[in-house]
């Protein structure tokens, strides 16, 4: 069986143009990754738990930002390793430079034995749309297609 995400792509419009928050992962296999390395804010769910509640309370977790709705299904992508994201569209704003993430714990070196501490994201940021689909990571593209394509983000 797939492993399974769930996140939510908060879009704003400025200047009458459409531009997407993308979270780059925290922790060291990733400082020096830029395009195709960013992703929508998202995790996978607990036991038996609702994604759009997974998505809502991740979202939270990796911006400090609490996301508020409607919420506009997106149609779930596949990334290349296997993982099927599932994803929510919702129009909304925030200042980046305060986001906070939660982290995780990971041995760092490699065979150290040190246990160090790391941000799930170390930073978000608004982009427009020809940025972004440099920045998302293979296999997310397709959200910020179907964001473009809704009645409302036109």
């Amino acid at each position: 069986m797939p492993r399974l995400s769930a996140g939510l792509l908060m879009y704003r419009i400025k200047d009458g143009k459409i531009e997407v928050l993308l979270a780059h992962p925290g922790g060291p296999y990733f400082v020096n990754k830029d395009d195709g390395a960013w992703t929508i804010p998202k995790g996978e769910p607990d036991a038996d738990e609702d994604l759009l509640v997974t998505a809502q309370r991740e979202f939270e977790e990796e911006t400090g930002v609490k996301p508020t709705g409607p919420f506009i299904l997106l149609k779930p992508v596949k990334q290349k390793g296997g993982k099927i994201v599932h994803a929510w569209a919702f129009e909304g704003d925030c200042n980046t430079t305060t986001s906070k993430s939660n982290t995780f714990t990971m041995e760092w070196p490699p065979k150290s034995g040190k246990q160090v501490d790391f941000p799930e994201i170390d930073r978000a940021e608004f982009f427009d749309l020809a940025s972004a689909r440099k920045k998302i990571k293979a296999g997310q593209e397709a959200l910020i297609e179907e964001l473009v394509t809704m009645p409302k983000t036109k």
